[in-house]
């Protein structure tokens, strides 16, 4: 298996090198993410082999150079845990591979040659950073999948946002990046060792703590955390294709992989940075959906979903961190068994609604959702993809987003476990937080679904919808978001074995009340079984058809036709129909305090021509709205407001004059030299 995980990682380079030889117009185009989708399905078998017990290593000193003396050597290992996120997060990259290669393949879809460089440079570094085990190998893939972020989000020459999008992409991954170089460097200082598996002797105290902050900082920038989640409407839509689907369904998982493992190495946290993520998780769900309820392109109502599950995510991982803080370790076993269940929820969806969108997208040549109204005729497979997807990020059943969701108000509810009052109120807001982001993932989706595939659209040609393969791809990532629900005991046992080097595997079995039925882990507080849902949900609809056409007889196949009714008004075509845009104004209405929603009307006067006469050059009046980031305008706007005064301020003492730069540098060594005296 170590060979096997070697031969992924080579089949990754294979796949950047092959982007710089292929030619652009050539079926060879895809032939970069074919060789991604060998090497992601190589990795996602390592992974399974380590989840199941058995050694994956690879060592890479001498690749290096050779060890310090005292230090051991670097290489690339796989234990469960690492196995765990290496199956999830390459098992949904297989097809999204295989649907980037269909896609790529197509007349005008690769801009630069670059796509190619920075898809396998991300998967690679997704994989050094799932398997390192020690924090320089950890630092490299992290700088790396930087590097890779910025060279997706920048990939799109069509995009006029692009080179905006990826600097602010790669500015927020260097500050993760730095926020995690500090962090090892406290534990590797105090624990004398760059391996992580030595950070667990560090002792308690303030060193410890502030790394562990540092840390989760480091990963929460990563993860789209608020506030921190400016980056992700930016860089998500800014990337051709499926990229979206590599970076948002796949490579965001080493995010949370990290805060996992920061879990198992550093140990029992304080209870107020357990409450911290709490509340910031639930306030990221609501602020995330929110957000997606509103927004017009198709690409950035799923980016700001990726906000909503990251704090989905993270609302479960404070559960756990409230458990470990409190040292109660069915606690810890609830709250990373619903975090990991929406994780492994928001891989597959979050890559079916990438990649769907990619599909509807090269077919109206437009992400704007009045120019998607009714494509899911003309791009029928993309179309049940995005079906599929919305229904599992609502959280509906019978998909995995509905058992995801479930578990996690059900380990919200355990607050009356906690004994300290802060930590109840905060797990009760958070479960509030929650509750309403569930009711606005509804209507969100509904949107999507009722507009774009269900609603009126112009026929047209089907140009530009995936190929037999990328359907296959489609299909896939769809089926799983449907039979993970329908098999979720066996999901749990799987997770279970994963997650056994952070809590024991016993205490997360203790979901399964049965071998078919399910509990929040605590015996007798309540019980759900998705397998007899998916029994149970097609039965009674069978019935329901069977009693109608009982009861109607033939008069059920008759087909009635009769004006439409449309936007309050019968037989309304056209422009003057409902509209995404109209469908999401309650929204923008209801949450105008959270949105700051600016509305106005205006007079237009069109323009006149040669045809026309003056009487039909009739005013009219136009109605906008639209909602505002609330964390941008308050935090980032006079954060760069105050840093452009501190740089003209510094611009000053650039006089040019030799005697002054040597003022400068005397009066800082005088600073450090007291500075150290005080503190000896």
């Amino acid at each position: 298996m170590s060979a096997v995980l070697a031969a992924g990682l080579i089949l990754f380079a294979a796949a950047a090198a092959a982007g710089l030889v292929t030619p652009r117009r050539d079926w060879t185009r895809g032939a970069p993410y074919a060789l991604g989708a060998a090497g992601a399905a190589c990795v996602a078998i390592a992974g399974g082999s380590a989840l199941a017990g058995h050694t994956v290593q690879l060592n890479v000193a001498g690749w290096l150079g050779d060890p310090l003396p005292g230090q051991q050597a670097l290489g690339l290992a796989a234990d469960q845990l690492s196995g765990l996120f290496l199956v999830m997060a390459f098992g949904a990259a297989v097809p999204v591979s295989i649907a980037f290669a269909n896609w790529a393949a197509k007349p005008g879809a690769v801009v630069t040659r670059m796509l190619a460089e920075g898809y396998a440079l991300a998967l690679g570094a997704t994989v050094v950073i799932m398997t390192a085990g020690d924090a320089f190998t950890a630092l490299f893939g992290w700088e790396a999948l930087t590097a890779a972020f910025y060279l997706l989000a920048g990939a799109n020459a069509k995009d006029p946002d692009r080179s905006g999008a990826a600097r602010i992409t790669v500015a927020f991954g260097k500050v993760s990046g730095a926020a995690l170089l500090v962090g090892l460097l406290l534990l590797a200082t105090n624990s004398h060792s760059i391996a992580l598996a030595s950070f667990t002797h560090v002792p308690g105290g303030a060193a410890r703590t502030t790394a562990l902050v540092l840390l989760l900082g480091g990963f929460a920038v990563k993860a789209g955390l608020v506030p921190f989640q400016v980056w992700m409407p930016r860089g998500y839509p800014a990337a051709p294709g499926p990229a979206r689907a590599i970076m948002a369904g796949v490579c965001v998982n080493v995010a949370f992989y990290g805060m996992w493992r920061t879990l198992v190495l550093v140990g029992r946290p304080p209870g107020w940075l357990a409450e911290v993520l709490l509340l910031l998780g639930g306030l990221s769900a609501l602020l995330g959906i929110a957000h997606a309820a509103v927004q017009n392109r198709l690409t950035r109502v799923i980016a700001y979903s990726s906000v909503e599950n990251t704090g989905l995510i993270i609302t479960g991982f404070g559960v756990a961190l409230t458990g470990a803080a409190v040292g109660d370790q069915r606690l810890v076993a609830v709250g990373l068994l619903a975090a990991t269940l929406q994780m492994v929820a928001h891989t597959a969806a979050k890559s079916l609604l990438f990649s769907s969108a990619a599909g509807l997208e090269a077919v109206a040549g437009s992400d704007d959702l009045e120019s998607l109204r009714g494509m899911g005729r003309r791009a029928p497979w993309s179309g049940i993809g995005l079906v599929v997807g919305s229904l599992t990020l609502a959280g509906l059943p019978p998909t995995a987003g509905f058992v995801s969701e479930w578990f996690l108000l059900e380990s919200l509810m355990q607050q009356f476990r906690v004994t300290a009052l802060d930590g109840r109120l905060t797990l009760a807001l958070a479960g509030a937080a929650v509750a309403l982001t569930a009711g606005f993932a509804g209507v969100t989706f509904v949107r999507l679904v009722g507009m774009v595939v269900l609603g009126p659209g112009a026929a047209g040609s089907r140009r530009g919808e995936y190929g037999w393969t990328g359907r296959v791809a489609v299909v896939a990532l769809a089926a799983c978001s449907l039979a993970i629900a329908a098999v979720t005991p066996l999901e749990i046992r799987v997770i279970a074995a994963g997650l056994s080097p952070v809590v024991p595997g016993a205490l997360t079995m203790g979901a399964l009340k049965s071998p078919w039925v399910l509990q929040p882990v605590y015996a007798g507080f309540s019980i759900l079984s998705p397998s007899w849902l998916w029994i149970e949900i097609p039965v009674m609809l069978a019935l329901v058809i069977l009693l109608t056409f009982a009861l109607s007889g033939r008069r059920l196949l008759r087909v009635r036709r009769v004006p439409a009714w449309r936007s309050a008004t019968i037989g309304v075509e056209g422009a003057d129909s409902y509209t995404p845009f109209g469908y999401a104004n309650p929204t923008r209405r209801v949450l105008a305090s959270v949105l700051h929603t600016r509305a106005g009307v205006a007079e237009v006067v069109p323009a006149g021509n040669e045809t026309a006469g003056e009487g039909d050059q009739v005013p009219h009046l136009v109605y906008d709205s639209d909602v505002v980031e609330v964390v941008e305008s308050w935090l980032y706007h006079p954060a760069a407001r105050l840093f452009g005064r501190i740089v003209r301020a510094a611009q000053r003492l650039q006089s040019g004059r030799l005697d002054a730069y040597l003022l400068y540098m005397l009066i800082a060594l005088v600073a450090i030299i007291v500075a150290v005296i005080a503190l000896a």
